[in-house]
């Protein structure tokens, strides 16, 4: 019997999207505070960083800027923006919103092993600051946040928050410029009893205050609004 599949030319690609692997690696430096704002991009030492030639490196580029997460300079180099007071406010105030919404639902839908991944990443966050590995503590500041949205099972929250976290991802190399922002209780310690009691009040309470309160020194290092 004949086939009626309009589509049956279609094969798997082998060969691996190079321009991809640029682009989610820049992501993820982005969203860990890798990259700081104001930091320019050259095309070709970049390309030769990555291993792979300037067409999709520079696709990679294109696709970030598209979404603002870089920008161009006035004479076209890439660079990594800086977030105006306004802009970085906003971006506080929708993560406030939407990362609240994900751990109030992360409360009765994250599994035993995923609280237990929360805790693991903490843990380690901890080990990192007291170690004085600030880099390796803000990349792990970040897993915990996106680990907890992504326990809450609402996958176009999770797409929109991640975005988030490009955007202002850079600032985060400040997180730690006065130290530990939480003397007591760190709030993601109270996320994860929050998780194991089952309770999405206490979750939502304290993933906001994270956000809120453990942010506020990159409040100083945004660009003056115009």
């Amino acid at each position: 019997m004949k086939s009626t599949d309009t589509h049956s030319w279609v094969h798997p690609i082998a060969k691996e999207n190079l321009g991809d692997r640029a682009y989610f690696a820049l992501r993820t430096a982005l969203m860990g505070g890798q990259l700081k704002p104001g930091e320019k991009l050259h095309l070709r030492p970049m390309s030769k960083r990555f291993g792979i030639s300037a067409t999709p490196m520079r696709e990679a580029f294109l696709r970030l800027v598209s979404l603002d997460a870089l920008a161009l300079d006035a004479r076209g180099t890439v660079m990594v923006p800086e977030l105006t007071l306004d802009e970085l406010i906003e971006i506080r105030d929708i993560r406030l919103d939407l990362e609240g919404r994900a751990a109030a639902n992360a409360a009765t839908s994250a599994s035993d092993s995923e609280v237990d991944t929360l805790e693991d990443i903490h843990t380690r966050l901890s080990s990192a600051f007291e170690g004085g590995d600030h880099a390796e503590a803000i990349n792990l500041n970040t897993q915990f946040h996106l680990t907890l949205c992504r326990a809450g099972k609402m996958p176009i929250v999770l797409e929109i928050v991640e975005n988030l976290w490009v955007r202002c991802g850079p600032l985060l190399s400040h997180l730690y410029d006065r130290g530990n922002p939480f003397r007591d209780v760190h709030p993601h310690l109270t996320v994860i009893d929050g998780l194991r009691a089952r309770d999405p009040v206490m979750v939502r309470t304290a993933i906001c205050h994270d956000i809120r309160y453990g942010g506020e020194a990159l409040l100083r290092h945004a660009k003056p609004n115009i």
